[in-house]
């Protein structure tokens, strides 16, 4: 939550010319807004139809897909990127996190309607250790969108050498 996967995701894609997928707008398009579905069916009904969207996303063509932060907590889902999917990690210090969903007008209904720092450091501190699980660990420090971008395309292509046949 708030390291810059979408936006870095869609540079990315640009990057390693290839689609680009976001799972959260695609559960907007399929479901509305993710507040509302939060609010009508708990946080174990929207991660239902999260494990739907990533599926569908790992199911079409090869693509750069950006995922929300908290679909590695539920274990289907979990469980699908590790058999499918080269997760990236992309690792912002945290109080760069905090300076971003401080003024972002996004509503983050893993911290409620008051978000503090307390709130927000637990959620990444208890998410971390399946964080780190990840194929790749892309230092972010302060970059960036752009030059993260670069950054993982440069990682992914050290990690997936090109064919050149």
């Amino acid at each position: 939550m708030g390291a810059g996967k979408s936006s870095v995701g869609r540079r990315l894609a640009l990057e390693m010319d290839l689609p680009f997928v976001d799972t959260d707008e695609a559960i907007v398009a399929e479901h509305g807004p993710i507040p509302a579905l939060f609010e009508r069916l708990g946080e174990s009904g929207f991660r239902e139809r999260e494990y739907a969207a990533v599926r569908a996303a790992l199911e079409g063509p090869r693509a750069v897909v950006a995922l929300g932060g908290g679909a590695v907590t539920h274990e289907p889902t979990r469980l699908l990127l590790n058999e499918r999917a080269l997760r990236v990690f992309l690792d912002v210090p945290l109080e760069v996190i905090f300076a971003r969903l401080r003024y972002s007008n996004v509503t983050r209904p893993m911290l409620g309607k008051a978000p503090t720092e307390a709130r927000m450091r637990a959620l990444y501190e208890a998410r971390l250790p399946l964080y780190r699980e990840a194929d790749i660990v892309a230092d972010c420090g302060r970059r960036t969108s752009s030059s993260v971008a670069r950054h993982v395309a440069d990682l992914l292509r050290a990690h997936q050498p090109m064919s050149t046949a």
